[in-house]
């Protein structure tokens, strides 16, 4: 079995895999099937015989990923949980509690291309081992951090992006070679399915670690001894699978890596959405706030008007980039952009509502739920959700390319009428925005007292007098 456990350390896993010999059936380029010029599809025997493991181990080795991915993010979140309570305990205001996030992201973003370069020719389970081991250690460090220190909290923040790009950038390249086509798909769905829950998991425990213990340095020593944990199942269940071997004809010589200028030319080829996406979400998010800004002195409404409005706006635009998919790559740019730009203005909107419809005393819990139920209903599963459509879809058409692409541009094209059902929403929002702001300023300034069990009456004239009853009674 060639595989990764075997090399040296740090050293290329797929070195001396050539893959399987030409001619073996149920693998890319077999004999069985000498008109087909494209890579079939292997079947379980086949995948098994490419990577050496077995479908259950590989299921098992994204299980393990998941589980990671799931305390990354977890992690991450853990720190906004408690920021009050760091605020206080450093003696710091806003600006330098932001600072905390701003330094993590800022190290990751430096690091994640390092860790990029890594993890294409080293052994991606001993990158990711040393790295999340490296990162439990400094947060478990960061709990420590006397008052006085705030900056050695700021450097801890920075390590840890050492920890997590290591991490993030390679694990779903290891489930790239173990499965292919919609196998892959469900993998990988799977496998972000854990930002979310992470996310809201994170921002949770972190509040009520510290509540249960009585003090926020605890919410910061969860993860670390789960870190361990994943340190060892990363180290006795994951095996690496030999790179691209599961996509490659077998008669193709494997893949060697090639310098990292290389790289970077070939990428900047296909990079052109990525920019478009960059340069509409800046535009989008700064557009729609400066709207609502403007829109909030003759319209208390404004804010969900907006959103709205982008998302109703971007529908057209979205639906019109597929549909000239196909004729013109020109156009289809062009849509993609306004759609973009439309569809990114509720996002820092969004955000601001959350915040003054809801009490301060609430507004982590009301995050984290935000987080899961916005990813839980949008990124984590729509990936599958296409696939499964486009899969459906092609089972009654001939097999061509044209079919291929025919399904995708018409699965997409579902995500155009989600918007126009999310600004739809936006509208209904827009009818209670005022009375819910009102309700929860009247609760901050204490001239609102929340209704209790006991509370749940109305008041109702009987003969000629006002009586409390239950409102239930008014309904039955």
């Amino acid at each position: 079995m060639s595989g990764s456990d075997t090399a040296p350390f740090l050293s290329q896993a797929d070195d001396t895999d050539d893959g399987p010999a030409p001619g073996t059936p149920g693998l890319p380029g077999s004999m069985g099937n000498p008109k087909s010029e494209d890579p079939e599809v292997p079947d379980r025997e086949g995948l098994q015989r490419i990577t050496g493991l077995s479908s259950g181990r590989s299921a098992l080795i994204v299980a393990v990923l998941c589980y990671i991915n799931l305390l990354n993010y977890m992690d991450r979140f853990t720190v906004a949980g408690v920021l009050p309570d760091i605020e206080q305990f450093f003696d710091i205001g806003d600006s330098s509690s932001g600072l905390i996030q701003t330094v993590f992201i800022s190290s990751y973003m430096v690091l994640a291309p390092v860790f990029g370069y890594l993890g294409d020719r080293y052994n991606r389970k001993y990158l990711m081992c040393g790295g999340i081991a490296f990162w439990s250690l400094v947060t478990l460090g960061s709990s420590f951090i006397p008052r006085e220190r705030f900056w050695l909290l700021l450097l801890t923040r920075g390590l840890v992006g050492v920890g997590e790009a290591s991490y993030s950038t390679i694990a779903p390249t290891l489930i790239a070679d173990l499965f292919v086509a919609d196998q892959r798909s469900r993998m990988l769905s799977v496998f972000y399915f854990a930002i979310p829950v992470g996310s809201g998991l994170g921002y949770i425990a972190g509040s009520k670690v510290k509540d249960v213990a009585g003090d926020w340095h605890w919410a910061l020593r969860v993860t670390p001894g789960l870190g361990v944990l994943a340190v060892l199942l990363l180290f006795l269940v994951v095996r690496e699978p030999p790179r691209g071997a599961v996509e490659r004809h077998s008669h193709s010589p494997p893949l060697n890596p090639t310098s990292w200028w290389e790289d970077l030319r070939a990428l900047a080829r296909n990079l052109i959405f990525g920019l478009i996406t960059c340069l509409t979400g800046v535009l989008g998010v700064g557009l729609g706030v400066e709207i609502s800004r403007r829109l909030r002195r003759s319209n208390p409404r404004a804010d969900p008007l907006v959103c709205a409005a982008g998302l109703l706006g971007s529908s057209p635009f979205l639906f019109l980039s597929l549909a000239c998919a196909r004729g013109s790559i020109v156009a289809t740019y062009i849509f993609i952009f306004i759609g973009e730009t439309l569809l990114s203005m509720n996002w820092a909107i969004v955000a601001d509502i959350l915040l003054y419809v809801v009490i301060p005393t609430r507004r982590s819990t009301a995050e984290a739920f935000q987080i899961v139920l916005s990813h839980l209903l949008g990124d984590a599963g729509s990936p599958y959700l296409i696939g499964l459509i486009s899969d459906r879809l092609r089972q009654g058409w001939p097999p061509s390319f044209l079919s291929e692409f025919r399904a995708l541009q018409f699965s997409l094209m579902l995500c155009a009428f989600m918007g126009a059902l999310g600004g739809a929403a936006f509208l209904g929002a827009a009818i209670f925005i005022e009375g819910d702001r009102r309700r929860a300023q009247l609760h901050v300034q204490g001239l609102l007292r929340e209704a209790g069990p006991a509370d749940d009456r109305i008041v109702v004239p009987q003969r000629g007098r006002s009586t409390r009853v239950p409102v239930s009674s008014v309904l039955i």
